[in-house]
């Protein structure tokens, strides 16, 4: 009797997690490549009967997580998810979510890695993981980037209007070393490739000494909220190794945008 009444309330919890588990399972048949879900097609996803996921969608239904297309009358999310996901999303910190990737990101490649933010002028390192190695490059947090060449400042001038670059080295809040019209045009040229690219790389530019990598992260509105940033020694980096550090940084940065709830824009590719 007593293993009976023991069994019983694992079993109610067991059947419990499974239903949670469905309706989880339901819900990740949603994505931005497929917004729009039937009935017919998540139940071969994820294998349980139509009547089943019927029922599960129509209590989702009444909550408002999902709702019906008006013209195909197949299901998509529904604002109730972000009432859920409000919360979690006021109180997201893009240096929290950062850090384990930026650390992996040190690990992966032995060179500083770092956060850095974007004040409208000068990008700011808000978060940082020093390269182990002996010979390193590395800033305290509150350092600022304000020259044209530095890796994070060319990641933030691609996001701005052209006048508005213009207006900015122009007046020589942020330097460049070429202010003239032939180098503002080329620079600009140069940003445009940043945007295609989707990375910015600074190859001793500032520095003589020093290589910087800078990759863009997007949130989940998906604008840039923020830019992943590897720092090397020069004389640790020939051409083949710049290709494994921007392959490195452009991954990392993809890491932290799909943590943040973001997706990363369909050009940013690897080199």
């Amino acid at each position: 009797m007593k293993d009976i009444m023991t069994a019983q309330p694992e079993t109610r919890d067991s059947k419990g997690a499974s239903v949670i588990s469905n309706v989880i399972d339901v819900l990740r048949c949603f994505s931005i490549e497929e917004p729009l879900q039937g009935v017919t097609e998540i139940a071969v996803q994820v294998g349980l009967h139509k009547s089943t996921v019927s029922r599960i969608l129509a209590t989702l239904e009444n909550e408002n997580i999902v709702e019906r297309d008006p013209l195909s009358r197949r299901f998509r999310l529904g604002l109730g998810i972000i009432t859920l996901a409000g919360p979690l999303l006021a109180d997201l910190d893009v240096r929290k979510v950062a850090h384990p990737v930026l650390q992996e990101l040190s690990r992966q490649t032995g060179e500083t890695s770092a956060l850095v933010l974007w004040n409208e002028t000068e990008s700011i390192s808000v978060e940082q993981v020093v390269s182990r190695s002996n010979v390193k490059h590395t800033s305290p947090l509150g350092t600022s980037y304000g020259t044209a060449l530095s890796a994070s400042v060319q990641v933030f001038l691609a996001l701005e209007e052209e006048d508005r670059v213009r207006q900015l080295l122009g007046s020589g809040t942020i330097q460049h070393p070429s202010p003239n019209r032939e180098g503002l045009d080329a620079y600009l040229t140069r940003l445009g490739d940043v945007r295609s690219h989707g990375y910015a790389v600074n190859f001793g530019e500032t520095s003589v000494e020093e290589v910087g990598i800078a990759v863009p992260v997007h949130d989940h509105r998906g604008d840039v909220a923020a830019a992943v940033l590897i720092s090397a020694p020069r004389f640790r980096v020939d051409r083949d190794q710049l290709e494994v550090l921007v392959s490195a940084c452009v991954l990392a940065a993809k890491d932290i945008t799909r943590r943040l709830g973001g997706r990363p824009p369909v050009d940013a590719g690897l080199p």
